[in-house]
């Protein structure tokens, strides 16, 4: 039931709130430093932000914790948004901290990779790419020697007597993480011309490779000016909800870092730019000036002014030089969604998996197990099950079932079937589907029921006719582009009985009667058998109710009835 104002009670006071559904699923956390008015605001007549309506519908009631004041409520949200992921929240895409590097404050530093970093530490990052920012301190630890978090040497290297000498190693890794990478990449060009000359093109490639992940990570810019005066600039870009944040960062007029933080956007710039800012300078002073591309709240500078220990100065500049900047972050946000973009085309299943799983409003559909049936000629009745995993094939979870018990119809044979996999089973899929309508939902809910296990194995069916979804106690779905990885699930599970079927009639099987007939194919013929029930019922069937099958046409329901009756 859609929330009501006049049922809501809010104090005047700083804090966050919590938009619950029946079930008690948390949908969105805000904060707000007054909550009452916050609240009100998202039953305007004319809402800000399209999912709100939404958002009011699907939720049933509003919880709100008090804080002491704005700066807690920030910190408060942060924590409840990563313990309940809510569905209408930005969230960074992974929902995890990125990684540090870190000089520990001992007497002889340690040089270590972190994404909690320890107290007096010196550090340098977060870094999102995880594997370039560990391929830099192997190499800072092969060429200067710096011990680990466990206090270890790197092998192969011989440390000197002379503890000043550690020191000044101390001070030239400190300056290589500042940016001034110069000698590092010089020695690594003197291994890879090394490697080269001796024809080792491989390791020669390797050290290139090297080279590049020391420039990516500590990502050098070659732009001055005099009014760059640490100054941290955000760009954001999206598609849809993927979304990129990037900050860059400069000192004394030059541009010295860059950090991205891929994300989900929900449709707010604002609250996805105040989510990825909340997170980048949880564990970082924050810079005197931070250029933004959209306003954030007073609650926001006024954390990043607590933070810093001193007023840091929030700007949605419109001309200048620092709109150029500013805009230069976006441009880079726009690069790095797109090289997002790219690398996730390869794993466009499992998008189609995320997608099928807002569509059912369930937490994932990572592992997927889909039923069909195969009864294409005399007593020869066949059944298969495909499993797919973060939308692909799992073909090592295929499996297919002989139904001996000519008496049984196309309903119970499938409860027949997913009853022998029941009883086999040790961990339960995501969503168990089945080829077919409401008659067959309704039989395996049944068994389900019978065997308890109701509630820890979501059932659908999936009708052909407008490739529509049917579930228990939920209105009917009609998919769309969402619901791709249903219907290729069971499309697969079509495929793959089929196949079965015929390797079965390949073994010596009789020839079904139906194939003589011109112009029908095996889809015809399971189709006509589902809707009579078996053979006989085709043989005894009118024009007319021929014709009440999908994809029989006047003239080929004439050519089945003369074919059975002459």
């Amino acid at each position: 039931m859609a929330l009501k104002q006049d049922s809501l009670e809010m104090p005047h006071k700083p804090g966050v709130y919590l938009f619950r559904r029946s079930d008690d699923r948390v949908m969105y956390v805000g904060k707000a430093t007054d909550l009452r008015s916050r609240v009100r605001s998202y039953f305007a007549v004319n809402p800000d932000r399209e999912m709100i309506p939404l958002l009011v519908r699907d939720s049933n009631r509003i919880d709100f914790i008090v804080t002491k004041n704005p700066s807690d409520a920030l910190i408060l949200e942060r924590q409840l948004i990563r313990e309940h992921k809510p569905r209408y929240n930005s969230m960074l895409k992974d929902d995890k901290s990125y990684p540090f590097i870190a000089l520990s404050s001992d007497d002889y530093p340690r040089i270590i990779y972190t994404r909690n970093p320890p107290k007096d530490a010196k550090l340098w990052g977060p870094f999102s790419d995880a594997k370039a920012a560990k391929e830099v301190i192997k190499l800072i630890r092969r060429f200067f020697g710096i011990r680990d978090y466990r206090d270890n040497l790197p092998f192969g290297y011989v440390e000197s007597s002379d503890t000043d000498d550690y020191a000044e190693r101390v001070k030239a890794v400190e300056s290589i993480l500042d940016g001034d990478a110069l000698l590092l990449i010089e020695n690594l060009q003197h291994e890879m011309d090394e490697y080269s000359k001796s024809l080792q093109y491989e390791a020669a490639s390797r050290s290139r490779d090297l080279i590049a992940a020391v420039q990516q990570t500590l990502a050098q810019q070659v732009i001055h000016s005099r009014f760059y005066q640490e100054c941290d600039a955000v760009g954001f870009a999206n598609q849809g909800d993927l979304g990129a944040i990037v900050l860059l960062s400069t000192e004394e007029g030059m541009i010295v870092g860059q950090t991205q933080y891929p994300l989900i956007h929900r449709g707010d710039i604002t609250e996805s730019v105040c989510r990825v800012l909340s997170e980048h300078y949880s564990q970082r002073k924050p810079p005197k000036t931070i250029l933004v591309p959209s306003p954030i709240g007073e609650w926001m500078e006024e954390w990043l002014t607590e933070r810093r220990g001193a007023r840091v100065e929030v700007r949605n500049p419109q001309r200048g030089e620092l709109t150029k900047l500013r805009r230069m972050a976006d441009a880079n946000a726009e690069a790095q969604l797109m090289r997002n973009q790219l690398r996730q085309s390869g794993n466009l299943e499992q998008r189609a998996a995320i997608d099928g799983a807002r569509l059912l409003d369930m937490d994932k559909l990572d592992n997927i197990v889909c039923f069909d049936m195969a009864q294409l000629q005399g007593e020869e009745r066949v059944g298969a099950s495909i499993c797919l995993r973060n939308g692909r094939p799992d073909k090592k979870k295929y499996r297919t079932y002989v139904v001996k018990d000519a008496a049984m119809d196309d309903v119970r044979m499938m409860s027949h079937v997913v009853e022998r996999w029941l009883k086999r089973q040790e961990k339960w899929p995501d969503l168990l589907l089945i080829d077919g309508g409401v008659v067959h939902l309704n039989e395996i809910h049944k068994l389900l029921l019978n065997h308890g296990l109701i509630d820890c194995l979501p059932l659908a069916s999936l009708s052909k006719r407008e490739e529509t979804i049917h579930r228990m106690d939920s209105d009917d779905i009609v998919l769309d582009r969402h619901g791709r990885v249903l219907v290729f699930a069971r499309d697969e599970a079509h495929r793959f009985v089929n196949t079965f079927h015929r390797k079965r009639r390949g073994k010596g099987a009789l020839s079904d009667p139906l194939e003589e007939i011109e112009g029908i194919g095996a889809k015809k013929i399971q189709a006509l058998l589902r809707h009579f029930g078996g053979r006989r019922g085709i043989e005894h069937a009118s024009i007319r109710e021929l014709c009440e099958v999908p994809g029989i046409g006047k003239s080929m329901a004439e050519r089945i009835n003369q074919h059975f009756n002459g």
